[in-house]
């Protein structure tokens, strides 16, 4: 899911230094001559870097041979020959805002660290793009000349708010001339109502008594300040002054009758708004409507259009909308929680509602309850990942690593234990066959579907994208021995077992002739079960062992002895006027509090989808290879899907790549092992054997990435054939008989 930050700035450096016994050098840009230099050095690496790329945008380290501390080192910039720009071809410097970004960049090229593209502390505004600016400004600035009003927004705005929001306000306006009393606030509410029928192009403002009569008694006829004859007869502001503007007896009827009725309607345009993003806009300008103009008194509000502002506007400007709608809305952030995350959060609320205390299905049904719980669940990845990186960016290398450990695979282990669980207690198999289906499918989508997407929708934007080749052969290999150990008590039980079938006919009518067998499978349980418990069964806890114990010695070896593989230098040195110190959205305990009470409402609606999801299983006519491959496995990965999409966008591929290994090794390495241990103090139904389809499937996807990743560059045309390849798999397991039993 993304806002409007960006995982780090990459800036260009030809000063820093590669080599550690070369004596400090001060920057360029201290030099007299460091503008002209550098910009020679940057454009020599620009150059290189056009010619070949690499990850991101890379930063330009010169090579500095080493001198004696006795000798002068020349300046940095005045080496820029091709041989001192050769490190620019294999190092990367992001700049960081701050220590905590800084922190939160370099977990993100580690090993097992779950990658995250929001910002966990807040931007400095300065920083921060015209667009996104806009987006987080009040309406409340008038701006010059910003061309016409006419715009689908706009139109959209009419169509769904402007009509009766502005019939509101003549019917309460018709109401409070009725009773006399409220004749001021009467003729507010008509202003308003036309107002609010079309509010683009106008202004609101809250003027004080004495000017707002000085500006009523000034007429047509006030003199110019340049041409000192009166000015062009054009539209004249409407002010309401009165004796007394704030009368008890009236304002007490308007608060009884008048506001809580327009009050209430504000509300529901703000929130229907609001759900729909890109009308934010109307949302602001209904909250503001609803606290600032509302509740003055007639005769402080002002209403003027834009073309009476050319001059400088007495008062506080209250309103002033140009746009209804803004497509850049889905970067909009809420204490650095994505709107998308801040509004489906209500939606887990309602899951829990319903289903905890609607469980006789009298309001929803199963299949209701099942997509809700399932959607919820999204908002839940997030949080909990918001959580994660705030909790690593904030820590210890030891802390961090625990906390990605521990709540890293939270999402998908607390619905696949669920699952085994109510399986158990019902004896239906067809639980532990979906749980398999789910982790095969989160197996093929992250190593097809996830790399195979980014670099589509990256090379839209990017002709050609490069990527650490060296950081993907460590992920590779480790999906190599990842799905051998997974899949080894598979290929064991079909070497070893004994084929049993459901029904043979002879088709020749012949003793000695052919057979047509149907419901073949392999039989461990023979002989009272000798194979399995004596065979199969201890080489499924061999390799729950080795599984984890590969996974451990990957994380040492890129992030303890081989670090350099990333080629990824955060610096230290931020842009130069810019020392803000590290504001951060969550604080370490306050991202612990939400981890946990995330943690316990993915519980509660992974409990509520193993639920509701029987009689989806037993009533649907799609195979139960297809929901698990699909629905329950790739919907908990959908915040990360959209985080490397995101770095893909920025040409940042490896992070992308890196976000599909790391949750494929983490399947392997970490969930199926922790689930087998699961089995041994509750007994279940899980058996690692997996049919031939999940193996096949997954093996076949193993290979391709392989292949693809081989020579460190991609383009649109090889996601592509990633993409098709997993619609492939997709459309065999939609086909598919449904398991044995189920």
């Amino acid at each position: 899911m993304a806002t409007d930050s960006e995982p780090g700035r990459r800036h260009r450096r030809c000063c820093a230094q590669d080599t550690p016994d070369a004596p400090k050098v001060p920057d360029c840009r201290g030099d007299s001559d460091g503008p002209r230099r550098g910009s020679l050095c940057e454009r020599h690496c620009a150059a290189i870097n056009n010619a070949h790329g690499d990850l991101g945008e890379p930063g330009c380290h010169l090579h500095r041979p080493r001198v004696p501390p006795a000798t002068s080192t020349p300046s940095c910039c005045q080496q820029h020959s091709e041989e001192v720009c050769e490190s620019c071809l294999v190092k990367t410097t992001l700049t960081a805002e701050n220590a905590v970004e800084a922190n939160k960049l370099s977990n993100n090229y580690k090993f097992g660290f779950k990658k995250w593209k929001s910002h966990v502390t807040a931007r400095p505004w300065e920083d921060r793009s015209e667009i996104v600016k806009e987006l987080y400004s009040d309406l409340n600035i008038v701006r010059g000349p910003a061309g016409s009003t006419l715009t689908c927004g706009n139109v959209l705005y009419l169509l769904l708010f402007g009509w009766w929001l502005s019939l509101l306000y003549v019917l309460v306006a018709t109401m409070m001339f009725i009773t006399v009393m409220g004749a001021p606030y009467g003729r507010l509410c008509w202003d308003l109502a036309g107002y609010f029928l079309w509010p683009f192009g106008k202004v609101i403002q809250k003027v004080e008594v004495p000017k707002s009569q000085q500006a009523c008694e000034a007429g047509v006829g006030e003199s110019s300040a340049l041409l000192g004859g009166p000015t062009a007869p054009r539209w004249r502001p409407r002010c309401r002054l009165g004796a007394g503007s704030w009368h008890r007896a009236s304002a007490a009827l308007w608060l009884c009758l008048g506001y809580p009725l327009l009050a209430l309607a504000h509300g529901l345009v703000c929130v229907t708004a609001w759900l729909l993003i890109v009308l934010i806009p109307v949302a602001k300008l209904s909250a503001r409507a609803a606290s600032r103009v509302l509740p003055l008194p007639p005769g402080r509000v002002l209403i003027r259009g834009l073309r009476t502002t050319e001059v400088p506007l007495e008062g506080e400007v209250i309103l002033c909308c140009y746009r209804a709608a803004n497509p850049y809305y889905y970067k909009y952030a809420v204490d650095g929680i994505n709107v998308f995350a801040v509004n489906l959060l209500p939606l887990v609320l309602v899951t829990l509602v319903l289903g905890y205390v609607d469980s006789p299905n009298h309001l929803t049904g199963s299949a209701m309850k099942f997509t809700l719980a399932l959607l919820s669940i999204m908002p839940l990845s997030y949080y909990i990942g918001m959580a994660i990186a705030s909790i690593s960016a904030q820590s210890n290398f030891a802390v961090g690593a625990v906390v990605n450990a521990t709540f890293g695979s939270i999402t998908e282990l607390t619905f696949y234990i669920t699952a085994l669980i109510k399986g158990s207690r019902e004896g239906n198999r067809c639980y532990a066959e979906v749980v398999k289906s789910a982790l095969t499918g989160t197996l093929v989508g992250c190593v097809l579907f996830v790399p195979g997407l980014c670099m589509v929708i990256g090379g839209i934007r990017h002709q050609e994208q490069r990527f650490n080749s060296r950081s993907a052969g460590v992920s590779s290999a480790l999906l190599f021995l990842s799905v051998g150990g997974v899949f080894a008590p598979t290929l064991f039980s079909k070497v070893y077992g004994k084929l049993v079938c459901g029904e043979c006919h002879n088709v020749t009518q012949n003793p000695l002739g052919h057979y047509l067998c149907h419901n073949c499978h392999f039989d461990l349980m023979d002989n009272n079960g000798t194979l399995y418990y004596s065979h199969v069964q201890p080489l499924v806890y061999t390799v729950s062992i080795l599984l984890p114990a590969a996974y451990l010695i990957g994380l040492f070896f890129t992030l303890k002895t081989h670090t350099h593989i990333y080629d990824i230098h955060i610096s230290d040195c931020h842009m130069p006027g810019h020392h803000h110190s590290a504001v951060v959205h969550w604080s370490r305990w306050r991202a612990l509090v939400i981890l946990l009470l995330s943690t316990l409402c993915m519980s509660a609606c992974a409990d509520l989808a193993t639920e509701h999801i029987s009689p989806i299983l037993t009533n649907s006519t799609i195979s139960q290879y297809f929901i698990g491959v699909t629905v329950l496995a790739m919907v908990p990965e959908l915040p990360e899907i959209v985080n490397g999409i995101q770095f893909a966008l920025q040409n940042n591929l490896s992070l992308s790549i890196e976000i599909g290994n790391c949750i494929a090794v983490q399947v392997c390495m970490l969930q199926i092992p922790i689930l087998v241990l699961f089995t041994i103090f509750y007994p279940t139904n899980f058996t690692l054997v997996f049919s031939d389809l999940h193996v096949y499937a997954s093996m076949f996807s193993v290979v391709l990435m392989n292949y693809i990743f081989m020579d460190g560059k991609c383009d649109y045309f090889q996601g592509t054939v990633l993409v098709m390849v997993y619609f492939i798999l997709l459309a065999v397991y939609f086909f598919a008989p449904s398991p044995s039993g189920c």
